[in-house]
């Protein structure tokens, strides 16, 4: 398992390399972010050559990502155009980010899996019927669409939840964002737990434990839920960093100051150093969940060994 470990860290360098290289190139094709820090207006040459000399844009795009590679293994993701160190940015950004994600997790795994086992133990009955129609206008309909519902119907008309978030953004306020966020993965959730329950509802390892007379809460924990839930989980661990990136929209809609903000943020404002610094730090939220995922296969599957 260690060396196992210790190959897949060594294989994780280039990947992360290679992701970061190319968010840095694509960023740097947006435009000219000088042009955006004088507004209107267009900056005189004398001020355009100023700012370009202090943020490093004066230099060749190859040697300010070396400098930015430099600069991160050391902790620095740079300043933004408003003077702000983009670590403060982070560090502001990312707990709510986290906390959004985290109750997200939550909703994909207590509701998604669930119904997916009920209904992979139902196959052909309304209740399985049911639960697809519903997973199925659920992926139909985009996220903007139903936090916009949401938020007008419980905030606004029926005035159950504030229609904003609190700069606070404590994990209360954040159950309806959290819902909007998981609803497309959590629908997928259900439907892939629903198949890979049905299927290996026929295999031989759970013929054989209810010929033994093993009670039947036992056969579906033990032997039936364990061995499928390995597609879920591979299906989870590369979401979490999904939600974490993709939780622009949603976190627009219930004004939420996370990750998603901030890189909204940073686009329009072609602020460079804020966008590839978060974006940096994503690449390694997925490099590190998809590792734990990898690991998480022998936990749940005996038969999966590590070299």
């Amino acid at each position: 398992m260690g060396r196992y470990v210790i190959r897949r860290l060594l294989q994780m360098i280039p990947v992360f390399i290679g992701a970061t290289l190319l968010i840095f190139l694509m960023v740097n094709v947006m435009g000219d972010p000088v042009a955006g820090l004088c507004g209107e207006r267009q900056c005189d040459p004398a001020t355009a050559a100023q700012l370009r000399k202090e943020f490093g844009l004066d230099h060749s795009v190859w040697y300010q990502y070396l400098t930015y590679m430099r600069k991160v293994f050391t902790g620095d993701f740079g300043t933004a155009f408003n003077g702000q160190p983009v670590t403060e940015l982070m560090g502001s950004a990312f707990p709510v980010t986290i906390r959004l994600t985290i109750v997200a997790i939550l909703f994909e795994i207590v509701i998604g899996i669930a119904l997916g086992v009920i209904t992979g133990l139902r196959r052909g009955r309304p209740v399985d019927s049911g639960v697809l129609l519903l997973t199925l206008v659920v992926i139909s309909v985009p996220t903007f669409v139903t936090g916009l519902l949401l938020q007008l119907l419980l905030g606004v008309e029926w005035g159950w939840i504030k229609p904003s978030v609190s700069p606070d953004a404590a994990f209360g306020e954040l159950i309806v964002p959290g819902l909007v966020l998981a609803s497309v993965s959590l629908a997928y959730v259900t439907r892939l737990t629903r198949t890979s329950i049905a299927e290996n509802k026929r295999s031989d390892y759970v013929r054989t434990a209810v010929a033994k007379g093993l009670p039947r809460h036992r056969v579906i924990t033990k032997h039936l839920l364990r061995n499928s839930l390995i597609p879920v989980v591979t299906f989870i661990g590369t979401d979490i960093g999904a939600l974490m990136g993709g939780a622009i929209v949603t976190e627009r809609i219930f004004n939420i100051h996370g990750v998603g903000y901030q890189l909204y943020q940073g686009i329009v404002r072609q602020n460079t150093q804020t966008v590839v610094g978060f974006v940096t730090v994503l690449v390694i939220v997925f490099l590190v969940a998809n590792l734990l995922v990898d690991l998480l296969y022998a936990v749940l599957d005996p038969r999966i060994r590590y070299a």
